[in-house]
C-alpha cells in the first residue's frame, strides 16, 4: 500500500478581526507590507474585507462631515 503525499501548499491561517482592520487602515494610507498583502490574499475572506472597508469609509466620511461642520460653525 503506498501512502499518498499531500502536495498541496499549506494553508495560511485566516486573519483575525484585528489583522483585517489593520490591513484596511494600511491600505487606506498606502503603506501595506508585501507580507501582509500576501496573507490577506491567500487566507482572507473577501466578504470580511468588503464589510470592514465599508465601515471604515462610513466612519471616515462621517468624521470629515463632522469636522467641516464644526469648523464652519466656529468661523462665523
Amino acid at each position: 500500500m503506498s501512502q499518498r503525499q499531500n502536495t498541496d501548499p499549506p494553508k495560511s491561517p485566516k486573519p483575525h478581526v484585528g489583522q483585517v482592520v489593520l490591513s484596511i487602515l494600511a491600505a487606506a494610507f498606502g503603506v501595506q507590507s508585501h507580507k501582509n498583502r500576501e496573507r490577506d490574499f491567500s487566507g482572507g475572506n473577501l466578504f470580511s474585507y468588503i464589510i470592514a472597508s465599508l465601515i471604515f469609509f462610513a466612519i471616515f466620511v462621517g468624521g470629515l462631515i463632522l469636522l467641516v461642520n464644526f469648523l464652519l460653525r466656529n468661523v462665523s
